[in-house]
């Protein structure tokens, strides 16, 4: 089951940014649509360097993505705030 904060089903995942953390699905498929929702008053990314993915959600936004398409364990990291770091899990 997923951490407290986020969910998976059939439509996709979601990821919450909430006190300058990332809550994430223990793992998701790949290719999987995820939902980024930020709940803090700032804007933050949900960067992964390794597959050049590299979105912005700005306060109170949500934001879309697909997951990597290859199994691994990805690094999280946003580009205005470098202390916040998080993995995701992408499995068959």
């Amino acid at each position: 089951m997923p951490p407290s904060g986020s969910k998976t089903s059939k439509t996709g995942t979601a990821i919450i940014i909430k006190n300058f953390a990332y809550t994430v699905p223990s793992s998701v498929a790949p290719n999987a649509k995820i939902t980024v929702t930020n709940r803090d008053g700032v804007a933050h990314t949900v960067t992964m360097k390794a597959v050049n993915i590299d979105v912005v959600v700005q306060p109170g936004d949500k934001r879309t993505f697909n997951a990597p398409k290859s199994a691994g364990t990805y690094n999280i990291t946003c580009d205005f705030h470098s202390f916040m770091h998080a993995k995701l899990v992408v499995k068959k």
